[in-house]
């Protein structure tokens, strides 16, 4: 058994036994692996999202919360293969490595057989994209910090660099994400600026979670013209 099957496996195998721990020697022993290789899955599976949790004791062992996990899904080889495409697309974008975690979360859950076949599938699938030329944009390398803020409302401190390379500090209140095929912006209330303003990601050199929550801004990010072009919302039910 690989190692993608092995996480599968012991994902159902904890998921049958719930609420009642199995232990990684018991583990271990039923997959035929040393005691190393099953504490090195669990943890990769906990750092990928999987809600299991070690209980201490004589009879405890690692406990996995089927209230927060998906049941085997019946999705097909051909829409994990899609799925797998579509969030390739997310690569150069502040949402890469969410991406990532969202696929493995699909496929860790998906039935072994369909499982075989998406990868079979997908590995017959290339995608073309544009040759690296000196000047051209990268993916931005985002801070987790901005997202978490965004998400939970927090004021940011920011270093940014401005087209000349000046930097200056910024406190910043979140509102939301604009990209585009060039680069990608935070959009943000800058309380130095007294406006709503686009900080393009590349240019963040650092940034900083406050304590302070943000106020309540009516800040419509369609006006803006950070991106010199037409802002439009996106659609979570057709953007893949």
């Amino acid at each position: 058994m690989n190692r993608t099957d092995r996480l599968y496996a012991l994902v159902e195998e904890l998921r049958a036994a719930a609420p009642r721990p199995r232990s990684a020697r018991a583990l271990a022993r039923q997959f035929e692996v040393s005691v190393r290789t099953i504490e090195r899955d669990l943890a990769a599976l906990q750092q990928s999202g999987v809600p299991l949790h070690a209980e201490p004791g004589r009879t405890g062992g690692y406990v996995l919360d089927p209230e927060r996990t998906l049941p085997p899904l019946t999705i097909t080889p051909a829409e994990a293969t899609a799925l797998a495409v579509g969030l390739h697309a997310l690569a150069a974008t502040p949402f890469a490595a969410d991406a990532r975690s969202a696929l493995h979360k699909v496929l860790a859950v998906m039935p072994q057989r369909e499982r075989r076949a998406a990868a079979e599938l997908t590995g017959r699938v290339r995608l073309l994209v544009p040759a690296a030329r000196p000047g051209r944009p990268a993916g931005p390398v985002v801070p987790a910090v901005l997202r978490e803020a965004l998400t939970a409302g927090r004021v940011l401190r920011l270093e940014y660099a401005d087209a000349a390379g000046r930097i200056t500090a910024r406190d910043v209140e979140p509102l939301g994400f604009l990209g585009g095929t060039e680069h990608w912006y935070l959009a943000g209330w800058c309380r130095l600026r007294d406006a709503a303003r686009g900080f393009r990601l590349d240019r963040v050199r650092t940034a900083t979670a406050l304590d302070e929550r943000a106020p309540d801004r009516a800040v419509d990010l369609a006006a803006l013209d950070t991106l010199g072009s037409d802002v439009v919302p996106l659609d979570a039910a057709t953007a893949m």
